[in-house]
């Protein structure tokens, strides 16, 4: 006999068609795409069985979450360095920061510039205080332009933030000296990509609002370019229709081709990898620096980023160099987990598969440079489950400010250790640390019959 043990975190709903003469159905679908049907003799069972997943799987706070559900403090040791596996200050290092070109700021200690970034920003050692407080004050959200990637061969940095505060004609002397500052940091070049990851229509109904896009006029030196990654309410309308052709009973080719198609899901990957690979081309080919933002800069901004990232540096195509890339450009630069992976009761218009789509990028790039990475497909899923399970505190929460407040690193464990402990079980046999295709940055080909 196999059991099947299925999370109640892992629930996402759970259906109960017409009673037969066998007994109850219950259809439990999982977050991570499992279908589960039980059949129960008898129909108050089966109500029973129903109302209680659905409360379970639907807490409405954070304490009644798996991972704080349990007391972690008979491991406190173990607790403790689990927390302590990563350390981001040190990719930071890695990479050759902070240097002559680019520091460390204390102006968002305790969070006070922007309370949905980390509080050590690295940023151009030319910026000052009072340009560092404009600039915030002239972004979304409080989310100035600030270092994420920096390029030691080119000195090309790549940078993030969310739109400005424009609207058809407000301006900042702060924010154009932030990104003229941007610009000199790299002394090779003499002006900067400004990737908005938006569809150009999107950005420009958005000045209505006073917010919008920056205007070429104010800002010397910056070439605008639109990438059209589409927002989180079409990419979760699109993860459904691709759900509901998987869940078909008897689908022919045509009809599953047809739905994939319908879907739209490999226009938005392709359109993801588009913006990874025009930021990775600008910095390691032409020696560009490049700013990218979306909206609030925590969606599509991190999958921009972190896709470059991969492109870029064979470092975070590792086990070890991925956990930080997920720790740099989503935990740390306050991506909303538990808004975007239904955590908690709450607005089902706030869910959107983000995080999903970049590790099916990561997925795809895989597929093509086969030698290319260390782990396989089963470290990727693995990663998608945990999003999801909240056995670990690493994804709960929307900012590294608010896991601090709730005090995840002293309530519960962290997952980096666990995928490194079971590290033999995803590791990828065709990997070759020293092949050419490991070396320097990957050129994927995403015209779309390339994709899988």
């Amino acid at each position: 006999m196999i059991a099947t043990f299925v999370l109640h975190s892992m629930v996402a709903s759970v259906e109960r068609p017409p009673t037969t003469p066998s007994g109850s159905h219950l259809v439990v679908h999982t977050k991570n795409f499992q279908v589960v049907q039980l059949l129960i003799p008898q129909e108050r069972d089966a109500m029973d069985v129903q109302a209680s997943l659905a409360r379970l799987s639907r807490p409405e706070k954070y304490s009644e979450l798996y991972c704080l559900s349990i007391n972690p403090n008979a491991n406190k040791e173990e607790r403790e360095e689990s927390w302590s596996f990563l350390d981001l200050q040190a990719d930071y290092r890695r990479m050759g920061v902070p240097n002559n070109l680019w520091v460390s700021t204390p102006a968002n200690s305790e969070y006070r510039v922007c309370d949905t970034y980390p509080s050590e920003l690295f940023v151009p050692k030319s910026a000052t205080p009072p340009v560092i407080v404009g600039s915030s004050k002239f972004r979304s959200r409080g989310r100035l332009p600030v270092l994420t990637y920096f390029h030691q061969d080119t000195l090309a940095a790549i940078c993030r933030c969310s739109q400005p505060l424009s609207g058809f004609s407000a301006r900042s002397q702060e924010d154009e000296q932030m990104l003229e500052a941007i610009m000199k940091s790299n002394p090779g070049s003499d002006y900067i990509y400004v990737v908005d990851t938006r569809p150009k229509l999107n950005a420009m109904a958005n000045r209505a609002a006073g917010k919008g896009y920056e205007n070429e006029d104010h800002y010397a030196n910056i070439k605008l370019q639109f990438i059209g990654i589409e927002n989180i309410h079409v990419m979760r309308n699109s993860q459904q229709k691709i759900i509901d052709v998987g869940e078909l009973k008897t689908p022919s080719m045509g009809d599953f081709l047809w739905g994939l198609e319908s879907s739209g899901w490999l226009k938005h990957i392709k359109a993801v990898l588009d913006a990874g690979v025009f930021i990775a081309k600008a910095v390691a080919e032409e020696g560009i620096s490049v700013v990218v933002h979306c909206s609030d800069g925590w969606d599509r901004t991190a999958q921009a980023c972190s896709v470059a990232s991969v492109l870029l540096e064979p470092y975070y195509r590792t086990m070890k160099g991925l956990m930080l890339l997920i720790e740099r450009d989503w935990v740390s630069f306050g991506h909303k987990f538990s808004h975007r992976y239904n955590h908690l009761e709450g607005d089902p218009k706030e869910v959107s598969p983000v995080i999903d789509q970049f590790l099916e990028c990561v997925w795809q790039l895989s597929e093509q440079f086969p030698c290319a990475f260390e782990f396989n497909e089963r470290f990727l899923v693995q990663l998608h489950r945990h999003v999801y399970s909240c056995q670990y505190g690493n994804f709960l929460g929307n900012s590294q400010k608010e896991r601090r407040d709730m005090g995840l690193r002293e309530r519960t464990h962290s997952l980096w250790p666990q995928l490194w402990k079971d590290r033999a079980q995803y590791a990828n046999p065709l990997y070759r640390a020293d092949h050419t295709q490991t070396q320097g940055m990957l050129r994927p080909n995403t015209t779309p019959y390339c994709f899988k």
